[in-house]
């Protein structure tokens, strides 16, 4: 595999040399005739509609089933499967939506989530708190802190706000470049709703009223020794920042703990790492010694936290150039969010319960 590239958050260099995935292809490859759904206000006119879902399908207004043919019984059971084998036909038909980032809603919430939710709900006893912080309109960026070897709590989180905010919004990741050369993680990461790490991409989104994730502490989060467990690393120059303050969102600080002990990174293997250009390749106690049986993560009790909004509408449109105020609301995000860390951490009883 080629060498990753970490590319900054604040990087503001032309993505036509990195985006391949997007430039050429809107709708992400493998979509078949999907119609392409442009973000509101993001996209020139002259545009196709979206194609009108089928009857049953998420959001399409159908009328719901009373709650005991829900459970069960024979309606019940017609109803679902006429559900899914109209999804099924929709899928081979490519009679379904996309957006221009690739994003599939339809497939996101009910196959993507579904399969995230167990882990979210029985693995990880996920516990969320403040979700009502995030907008339930509007842009907003999530700043969280990142751990845990494996990038599990960004999903985590996408799954907490998705299945809890009293709005039901969508949470739309902002990932490093290697999720998007590998096999299968690119495709699982567009429909899902994730995008490049950058500057463009991130104000487009956030303009477009919607709420974007991001973790500023990229490959030095995820992949510090346990050793240094709930100690933030640095949040890079303040791109987010500058981001928020150009399109005039909230900043909501995120702070989750039960990450970091998932796979205790005692160790890193850097020769092969560099050989197989991956960041790190770490060793943990279980892993490589159990082979595929170390790739299993423990299960910790997680805890998720949404601080109070940070809002950035009061600021003067020339606030976004200025470097001493990106420097102060970095440090006030960075540390309410290690603030918040260690009060979780107080609180909490056990790793594992």
């Amino acid at each position: 595999m080629a060498d990753a590239k970490v590319i900054p958050f604040d990087d503001d260099r032309s993505r036509a040399r990195r985006r391949p995935a997007r430039c050429e292809d809107p709708a992400g490859p493998g979509t078949g005739t999907a119609a392409v759904r442009a973000l509101p206000g993001a996209r020139e006119a002259g545009a196709g509609e979206p194609a009108a879902p089928e009857p049953g399908a998420a959001g399409s207004g159908a009328p719901k089933a009373p709650a005991g043919e829900a459970a069960g019984g024979p309606a019940g059971w017609e109803r679902r499967l006429a559900g899914g084998l109209a999804f099924l036909r929709r899928r081979v038909t490519g009679e379904y939506e996309v957006d221009e980032f690739g994003y599939d809603a339809e497939l996101t919430d009910q196959v993507l989530m579904s399969l995230l939710r167990p882990v979210y709900e029985k693995y990880f006893r996920v516990e969320v708190k403040g979700v009502e912080n995030i907008p339930e309109k509007g842009g907003a960026l999530i700043v969280a802190n990142h751990s845990g070897t494996l990038p599990l709590d960004g999903l985590m989180m996408q799954v907490a706000v998705h299945d809890h905010h009293p709005a039901g919004r969508h949470l739309r990741l902002l990932a490093a470049d290697l999720v998007f050369v590998l096999p299968v993680v690119n495709e699982l990461a567009r429909k899902a709703g994730h995008t490049l790490a950058c500057a463009e991409d991130a104000e487009r989104l956030l303009r477009a009223g919607e709420v974007v994730g991001v973790m500023p502490e990229g490959f030095k989060g995820i992949g510090k020794p346990f050793s240094e467990r709930y100690k933030l690393q640095r949040f890079g120059r303040g791109g987010f920042v500058s981001t928020a303050l150009r399109a005039g969102v909230p900043i909501v600080p995120c702070s989750i703990v039960g990450a970091e002990e998932i796979y205790p990174m005692i160790g890193n293997a850097k020769t092969l790492a560099r050989l197989l250009g991956l960041p790190y390749v770490p060793i943990t106690p279980t892993f490589p010694w159990l082979g595929p049986l170390g790739a299993l993560p423990l299960p910790t009790k997680w805890t998720i936290q949404f601080g109070e909004p940070i809002p950035t509408d009061s600021y003067p449109a020339e606030a976004a150039e200025d470097p001493m105020l990106m420097f102060n609301l970095t440090d006030q995000v960075r540390e309410q969010i290690q603030h918040t860390l260690y009060k979780l951490l107080v609180q909490r009883r056990s790793v594992f319960f």
